[in-house]
């Protein structure tokens, strides 16, 4: 029997099969893929009337740009090899999306839901400060974010450790991101991810051609999605796509079982239902299958896998039936369950392009930080003077002309309404995911040799860090 690759082997396998389609020299080849760092911290937290050992990891990949790049998850599997993967994937990514930064991840070992709250922020600024100390946390060196197991509150606390160890730092609040908004955040950054999967799969049905590979035609309305984990990511995915543009979301996997319910699924309600309960069984008029990783072998257009690495691996890979997947997770085709859905014709979104929207937000988060100033602020309100001139010109030639006719309300509105952060969010995230799309499906279009996408989007982002390195004399 074919052993199963680790997920750091996997990446590695990944890395190694667009090299080889490469005139890399082999030693930055080699310098590219090596993880540069990994710190691995153990502290102690006075809890519970004893002390608790923690452990903890921040590894860097890659410093071509810095600062670099990663979130810090929270959950009791992580270890230093998962870590490291995650962090070159990183690096592989800011490349692809063309986000100025190295790629680097962090993490604990922890089960978040066994302690507090109040013990919960003990544990994350102690681990903060271990990594502060050390310039693992800084503005201009190393910038966490959320991921599994974390989110606004805990990059809070992070924070704000860094400002009461950096008190005259007046760029502190940029040494993280997905920062609530009323703390240095910015607005679209919880939906980021999942925004972002939605902006992949509309350009990708844009593109006829490229859809037809995977057997598909038109657009997203009425398309069957299956979806794995409901978490932030496939929450707002599942979200989207089901209230914005129509597709079906026949199912939903998660920790307890699955839900389907061929009609499609109400997320917001689901959702719902998972917060008061503790998981899917009894959602209503939806039918519960205890064996939730059955649903990953049902008939679908599009399968989304959005929570852990390696649901998709060599003793499931021949049953799954979407014909088109997109890694909303990171990791979650194994290098050998690849592999056999590549020779079925199954087309792969890969999940350094697919699940980009994350950092790409925390890009223009970062930068709002630098920039002391809310986007939109400057020019906003401009913007709507401007927009004001027109209607106004048109509506007075209208009534001098006698034509009578005027702007429909809905229009008018809409037309006016200068751009404010959240929609400046979105609209630098569409623009980012339709031209790292772009870039990336051109080489899987025009080279014979590149069969796939994630094959294509290795060359793409390797050849980005490759030119970095070059020009620093490398």
């Amino acid at each position: 029997m074919t052993k199963e690759p680790t997920f750091r082997e996997s990446v590695d396998i990944m890395y190694s099969r667009a090299v080889a389609l490469m005139d890399l020299p082999p030693g930055l080849a080699e310098k590219i893929r090596v993880c540069n760092a990994t710190y691995t911290v153990r502290f102690g937290v006075r809890l519970r009337g004893g002390i608790q050992t923690f452990t903890g990891y921040r590894s860097v990949h890659s410093e071509h740009m810095e600062p670099v790049k990663g979130g810090i998850r929270f959950a009791t599997s992580v270890n230093q090899d998962e870590v490291e993967a995650l962090a070159a994937l990183m690096t592989y990514k800011c490349a692809l999306v063309e986000a100025p930064y190295g790629g680097s991840k962090g993490g604990l070992c922890i089960d978040p839901r066994e302690w507090n709250d109040s013990e919960l922020e003990q544990i994350t600024r102690r681990f903060a400060y271990e990594l502060i100390k050390r310039d693992l946390i800084h503005p201009s060196q190393n910038v966490p974010a959320p991921d599994m197991g974390t989110g606004e509150r805990e990059m809070a606390w992070m924070a704000d450790q860094y400002q009461r160890m950096h008190t005259t730092d007046i760029n502190a609040r940029a040494c993280v991101t997905g920062k609530p908004v009323n703390a240095g955040g910015i607005a679209g950054r919880t939906e980021a991810t999942g925004r972002g999967v939605q902006y992949a799969l509309r350009e990708f049905f844009r593109n006829a051609h490229d859809a037809s590979r995977a057997g598909l035609s038109g657009s997203l309305d009425g398309k069957r999605v299956i979806v794995q984990g409901l978490g932030n990511v496939g929450f707002h995915a599942a979200k989207f796509l089901s209230e914005e543009d129509g597709s079906k979301v026949i199912a939903v996997i998660e920790r307890d079982g699955a839900v389907f319910d061929e009609h499609g699924l109400n997320i917001e309600n689901l959702r719902n239902h998972i917060i008061k309960t503790g998981g899917v069984n009894g959602f209503p008029s939806a039918t519960f299958e205890e064996d939730g990783a059955k649903l990953l072998e049902a008939e679908c257009d599009i399968l989304i896998p959005a929570a852990l690495e390696g649901v998709i691996n060599l003793t499931n890979a021949a049953r799954i039936k979407a014909p088109l997947i997109i890694e909303a997770a990171n990791g979650p085709v194994t290098a050998g369950a690849d592999d056999i859905l590549r020779d079925k014709g199954t087309v792969i979104i890969p999940d350094m392009y697919a699940n980009a929207g994350g950092v790409t937000v925390s890009y223009f988060e970062w930068v709002k930080n630098l920039s002391h100033i809310r986007l939109g602020r400057m020019q906003r309100r401009a913007e709507e003077a401007r927009h004001q001139l027109i209607v106004d010109e048109l509506e007075r030639l209208s009534a001098d002309t006698g034509i009578g006719w005027e702007l429909s309300p809905g229009f008018k509105q809409q037309y006016l309404r200068g751009a404010g952060e959240l929609e400046l969010v979105r609209s630098g995230l569409d623009d980012t995911m339709r031209q790292a799309y772009n870039d990336m499906a051109d080489v899987w279009r025009e080279r014979e040799d590149v069969a796939d996408l994630r094959t294509a989007a290795y060359l793409v982002a390797i050849d980005k860090v490759a030119a970095s390195y070059r020009a620093k004399g490398l």
